[in-house]
Order: C-alpha cells, then sequence, then structure tokens
C-alpha cells in the first residue's frame, strides 16, 4: 500500500451485517465507515474518492445495482464489491456488467470479505498512484517537464541549465549514447530569450566531409559542381539561436578548424564567396568521447575544446540514477499510449523490478523504446514476451515508492556487505555523502 489513506465504505441496511463487515475489516487493520442506503453513500462518494465501496444488493430506496451504476458513471476504476443474496445470480451477472469490481454470496465468512477487500485496495491504491504521477507529469512546469527525474544528479544538470540557459556562452554536453544530450541542448535553447529563433542540429558525424562543410557554411551559386544556387548554411540559419552540434568528436580536423574561427570571431564565408557574414549563434556541442583525451592524443584539437568547454554539462548514464527510472517510465508509457492511442498497460511488480535490475546500456533511449513495445504489446529484449496475465488489474502491486525503496535498500545492503560495514567506503562506491548514507541506512533499518 502506498501512502495515501484508502478506506472501505459499507453500505448495508441490517444493522448485524452491518457491524459484521466493519468489525471484520476493523480487525484486520482496514479503514472502515457504514451508511445505512445508496442515497447516503452517494453523498460521500464524489470525484476522486480515496476508497472502496461494499454495498448489499437489497437498500431500501435505491438498490445496489443503482450505486454501482453511479459510482462506475462517477469512476470507472473505482472497485465496488457487491453483496448478494443466495440465488442473486442474474443480479451479480447484472452486477457485474454494470462495472462491480467482485460480488460476494450471502452468507459469507469475515475471511473472505477481508481478502475480497484488500484485493480492491490495492487496485485501488495503483490507480490512485498513476492518476497522481499522471497530473504530476501533466503539471511539470519548464525544465522538469523536459530534464525528468528526482535524483541528485538530475537536480545538478536542471539547476546548471536554468543558470546559464539564458546566456550566449557556447556549452559542451558529455553523455553516453542515449542519455539526452539534444534535450539539453533544446532545453538552453527553450529556455533562453533565443527561443524565438531556430535550433538547428547538425550529427557531425553523419554526412561525408565534402557535404558537411557546405551543410554547416553554405555555398554560392557555382561554389562547385552541382551547386545550382546559394544555399544558407547551419550556422547562418541559426542565427540569433541555437547550433546543435552532435558527435563533435566526428568533426573532421579541417572542418576543426573552420569551427575554432566561427566561434572566435563569429563570422562566417560561404564556399564560393570571399565575403564574410556575421552571426549570432550559440554553440552547444556534444560528444560521447572524453575530449581531453583525444586532445592529448592528437585526433582533437586542443584549442577547438577549450573553446568549447567554457561550461560542460555531464549527463549521468541511466544506471547510475536507477531512483529515476520509474518517473521516467511512466511518463514514456503515457507519452506512447498517447502517441500510439493505446490503453496504459500498466508495469507489474516484477516488470519493475526487472527495469530497475537492467544496466541499459543504451539509457534513456533505451528505456523509452521499451516502454513502446510494452503499449504496444510486443516483446523486447529487457522484458522479454509479453504475457498479459501479469497485467491482470487484480494482481496486488506494489506503488513506484515501494519498488525504488526497496531497490534502494537492497543496494545499500549489499555494498555495506562488500565493504564490511565501512559506511565511509560504501558512501564513495555509491557516490553520496557519508551523511546521506547514514541517514538511508536509518531509513531501512540496516546495520
Amino acid at each position: 500500500m502506498n501512502d495515501l489513506q484508502i478506506s472501505v465504505l459499507i453500505v448495508e441496511d441490517d444493522p448485524h451485517v452491518q457491524l459484521g463487515c466493519v468489525q471484520a475489516l476493523q480487525l484486520a487493520g482496514v479503514a472502515v465507515s457504514a451508511v445505512d442506503s445508496a442515497e447516503q453513500a452517494m453523498a460521500r462518494v464524489q470525484p476522486g474518492f480515496a476508497g472502496v465501496v461494499v454495498t448489499d444488493m437489497r437498500l431500501p430506496g435505491a438498490d445496489g445495482l443503482a450505486l454501482i451504476r453511479y459510482c462506475h458513471q462517477l469512476d470507472a476504476d473505482l472497485p465496488v464489491i457487491m453483496i448478494t443474496g443466495h440465488g442473486d445470480v442474474v443480479l451479480a451477472v447484472e452486477a457485474m456488467r454494470s462495472g462491480a469490481y467482485d460480488f460476494i454470496p450471502k452468507p459469507f465468512s469475515p475471511e473472505v470479505l477481508v481478502e475480497v477487500v484488500r484485493r480492491a485496495l490495492e487496485k485501488r491504491a495503483l490507480t490512485l498512484e498513476v492518476v497522481a504521477l499522471r497530473k504530476s507529469l501533466a503539471s511539470r512546469a519548464g525544465l522538469e517537464s523536459k530534464l525528468i527525474g528526482n535524483s541528485p544528479q538530475m537536480q545538478r544538470v536542471r539547476k546548471l541549465v536554468a543558470e546559464i540557459a539564458d546566456s550566449p556562452i557556447d556549452v559542451l554536453v558529455h553523455g553516453e549514447t542515449g542519455t539526452g544530450k539534444e534535450v539539453v541542448a533544446q532545453a538552453l535553447h527553450t529556455h533562453s530569450t533565443r527561443r524565438a529563433a531556430p535550433f538547428v542540429a547538425l550529427n557531425c558525424g553523419g554526412m561525408p566531409d565534402a557535404l558537411l562543410d557546405s551543410e554547416l557554411f553554405g555555398h554560392e551559386s557555382g561554389a562547385f559542381t552541382g551547386a545550382q544556387k546559394k544555399r544558407i548554411g547551419k550556422i547562418e540559419h541559426a542565427h540569433q539561436g541555437t547550433l546543435f552540434l552532435d558527435e563533435v568528436e566526428s568533426m573532421p580536423s579541417g572542418m576543426q578548424i573552420k569551427l575554432l574561427r566561427v566561434l572566435q570571431e563569429r563570422r562566417i564565408e560561404r564556399l564560393g564567396s570571399n565575403e564574410g557574414t556575421l552571426v549570432d549563434v550559440r554553440v552547444v556541442a556534444a560528444t560521447k568521447d572524453n575530449l581531453l583525451q583525444r586532445a592529448k592524443e592528437g585526433s582533437f584539437r586542443p584549442d577547438l575544446y577549450y573553446r568549447l568547454n567554457v561550461v560542460a554539462i555531464e549527463l549521468p548514464a541511466l544506471r547510475e540514477r536507477r531512483e529515476d527510472i520509474p518517473l521516467l517510465t511512466e511518463h514514456f508509457m503515457l507519452l506512447g499510449a498517447s502517441r500510439y492511442s493505446r490503453p496504459h498497460p500498466g508495469v507489474s511488480k516484477e516488470q519493475m523490478q526487472r527495469l530497475m535490475a537492467h544496466d541499459w546500456p543504451g539509457n534513456v533511449r533505451e528505456l523509452r523504446n521499451v516502454c513502446d513495445c510494452m503499449v504496444l504489446g510486443i516483446a523486447n529484449s529487457v522484458l522479454g514476451p509479453v504475457e498479459p496475465q501479469a497485467q491482470a488489474p487484480d494482481a496486488p502491486q506494489a506503488s513506484l515508492t515501494e519498488l525504488v525503496d526497496g531497490y534502494e535498500r537492497d543496494l545499500i545492503a549489499a555494498e555495506l556487505s562488500r565493504n564490511q560495514g565501512n559506511v565511509a567506503h560504501s558512501a564513495r562506491a555509491l557516490r553520496i555523502p557519508k551523511t546521506t548514507l547514514a541517514d538511508k541506512i536509518r531509513k531501512h533499518g540496516l546495520s
């Protein structure tokens, strides 16, 4: 169960049956209240009702079937459990068709009532948590809507992006493939005064050297065979905006010299022209390599490295911020459901455990692909074949918070074991402050 208090509303006009139901649930540790009629229940069950309804079929005034239909129309995901008399098979079938979650035939034992209610509570808790998360995703504004994650690493990235977004300073973004380098570049552009001008992206490793020159700087008519008319290059097109150079480490040496000159003078010359054109452009370069090491080895110009590396943004690999996986998963599942016009399939406890344990060599991009596969109901390399029974709505599922806490506890326990209980060594291995680790050890009851 999650932190939200989920309660049960008993609707029963027989005082003895009502008392028995209330006491059975109270003894099981379930928050419960009771009313005598469907009309009283309807007054309590309002949009967003954080609970489960258990109602008798035979009631004074409106009957249980009317209450089920009311609840289903109000919230199709609200579990309503019907208590039916002996032989009311037809009514039970009609109740299920009208949206009832389950039914319990009389006479029933307290254990049966508690078992059915517990399953309904688990389902309701998960539904409310997903609704809250969707609202959270929808309400996220600014950088949090693009750079998703509550991990300390992503908080630092967002803070740095916010601080430098409105500055004309050039930026170098470093991170493994799939960590979201272009997303960071777009965030820098969107949250700057340059947002009304173009954001121009170019993959330096995606074209032949001869075409890269023309792509970056443009050309005049007749500059080379096939140049039938003047063409504006990417740099000039990004005037007053942002130029994003991905895989900058693959840029040829001769092109590196030209780019260095542009960064120093903010002036370009189109191929076939002797006249320079001033450009006001912010350059965001991205790389998956260690450019400083490549500069020392001679495969990248040191002067260009230091010119680009005025401000550096380090993007963490997904395996280094696993606590963000549930939030990212829900975000990508919602995007996929919207994009493919499919229902949100949900994530089972076992699936989330596998997502949390995966090493993610493709990082966030790989996770998004896996989420798309889950929405489409097709097999993927992380979760394997999609098993419909894993998505059964009645199956008890841990909340996102519980899954993250469980993974964090296991990770800390394993690291403490490896370091024979040494907190300082474990904190260094986990890349968190010693005081933070001590707090987490107390939180999870570890010794």
